[in-house]
């Protein structure tokens, strides 16, 4: 069931939430005129990071995430216990949105308790993207030497991992003691592509602005390792084994396990001012047999990227998978042979996709992960497929989408989601996942991600926002949507020097 506008206008007020409610208005008596103009996007994305923001430092100050139904903190053991994730990821938002007094109190708190002095094991990849992500692009957004130096700090203690016999990082790493283990489900001892793959652009700006070039050269090697290795297909697997160097089971994933190592490749060659020959070569190729082996279309019309299991192929999307077609529209400029227009057709597919899945759900939100087979077309089939937990991959979509074509449905179709994260995930104390769109009962997770206000809530603040706000010609987004710049000219040649 859809719900109607003036309805959810209506429980934004009994939920106290005066400005959703006037654009609702605005927008119902207006034609949808306000969804159409670049107003100020304070109305939604900011109204709703401050409600996320208020609720953490109110209920979970200094704890990674917050619960907001229990209202109380929640950590996983991704970061150990490292504390803080919340307040590092949102760092930049809180910077882009202006909110200023909130930056301060964040700054203030990683300057006296942010501590990376501790037996911990983390997860390298999840520490990397949210943890050096975050405070690289607060360091160069507000020029705050802080941090900067406790970027290099965890930049520091995050080498160890590459202490393997090939250099392809461990997934796990205690950083105090330096050991480090991949995942014990993960095929045979193997690290994950997605993971290793996921480190390049946070660590060619760790030798930027460190002015050591041991940061680049760990991530360089983890490309001449991977060139070394035939290719299934062209196809790159999501497992490869750090001793022997060799690659695990072949699975082919662009959704999780795989999915951000293509999105670094393309965004290595787009930080590098273009000059990062080796990146893109690999990410056109790697898209040519994507195309080939994993994009599909549905006998309803609807593009899909398929997994690749030892050549069969699995007839299933994630969420996490509907990135690529920001991705692809990100990279049609620099697509071979004349084929930018085909690139951004592909980027608008996908969007299509993705937002049929949201919209084949109760709640308008997307599952976890979405089928085509037996009939079924973009609708989750199995019950462990039926959460959302605030993820952003389709908002960041329709963000890249709408900045390379200026399509309105991609502002419509954002609106969309903005009714459903207010009706179904807004509770009293923040925002929460949902255990089944498809019901229509809410059965909430009691999880505020820290990345809905890193990448959910930025996406849809940029969505609708001027596209001169954080421009892509000077500015990539690591895979946790944290902004940092294009090296240019004299730091382009400072860093081969330094490789």
């Amino acid at each position: 069931m859809h719900v109607h506008p003036l309805s959810a206008a209506v429980h934004q007020l009994q939920k106290g939430n005066p400005w959703l409610l006037l654009l609702f208005i605005l927008n119902q008596f207006c034609g949808g005129f306000f969804l159409n103009q670049h107003y100020n996007p304070a109305f939604i994305s900011l109204q709703m990071m401050k409600h996320a923001w208020d609720n953490y430092k109110r209920y979970a100050w200094g704890l990674n995430e917050l619960k907001p139904i229990s209202k109380q903190g929640h950590s996983s053991n991704l970061f150990g216990n490292i504390q803080g994730a919340t307040i590092v990821d949102a760092l930049d938002t809180l910077y882009i949105m202006e909110m200023k007094d909130e930056f301060k109190e964040a700054k203030e708190w990683v300057e006296r308790n942010l501590d990376f002095n501790v037996n911990a094991e983390i997860s390298v990849f999840e520490v990397n993207i949210r943890f050096v992500g975050g405070l690289l692009s607060a360091y160069y957004l507000s020029g705050e030497e802080i941090f900067r130096k406790k970027a290099v700090e965890l930049g520091e203690k995050l080498l160890p991992a590459f202490n393997t016999p090939t250099g392809i990082p461990w997934a796990l790493l205690n950083i105090k003691s330096g050991i480090g283990r991949n995942w014990p489900w993960a095929s045979g001892g193997s690290s994950i592509l997605a993971e290793f793959g996921t480190l390049h652009l946070e660590f060619i700006h760790l030798s930027h602005l460190s002015e050591n070039p041991i940061f680049a050269e760990k991530v360089m090697n983890i490309r001449k390792v991977l060139n070394r290795l035939d290719k299934p297909e062209g196809l790159y697997p999501n497992y490869l084994n750090p001793s022997s160097g060799q690659w695990g089971q072949h699975h082919v994933s662009i959704g999780g396990l795989g999915d951000s190592f293509y999105e670094y490749l393309l965004k290595a060659w787009l930080m590098s001012d273009k000059t990062d020959e080796e990146g893109k070569k690999m990410y056109y190729d790697a898209v040519q047999a994507i195309e080939t082996h994993l994009i599909r279309k549905s006998s309803g019309g609807l593009t899909y990227i398929a997994e690749w299991k030892g050549g069969l192929l699995e007839h299933k999307m994630g969420h996490l998978t509907c990135f690529a077609g920001g991705m692809f529209a990100l990279g049609a400029d620099g697509a071979p042979a004349d084929k930018t227009g085909h690139h951004i057709e592909l980027g608008a597919e996908i969007a299509r996709t993705c937002h049929e899945s949201y919209d084949r759900t109760s709640m308008k939100l997307g599952p976890e992960a979405f089928r085509f087979d037996g009939g079924v077309e973009a609708i989750a089939t199995r019950q462990n497929e039926k959460y959302y937990i605030l993820r952003p991959e389709v908002i960041e979509t329709y963000m890249y989408m709408w900045r390379f074509t200026h399509d309105p449905k991609y502002r419509q179709w954002g609106w969309e989601a903005v009714e459903a994260l207010e009706q179904y995930c807004r509770v009293d104390g923040g925002y929460s996942g949902i255990r089944d769109v498809y019901s229509n009962h809410q059965s909430h997770d009691d999880v505020q991600q820290s990345f809905f206000l890193s990448e959910t809530l930025k996406y849809l603040y940029l969505l609708f926002s001027e596209d001169d706000l954080l421009p892509f010609e000077h500015w990539v987004f690591n895979t946790e949507a944290h902004p940092l710049p294009v090296l240019r000219g004299d730091d382009e040649k400072k860093e081969e020097e330094e490789k």
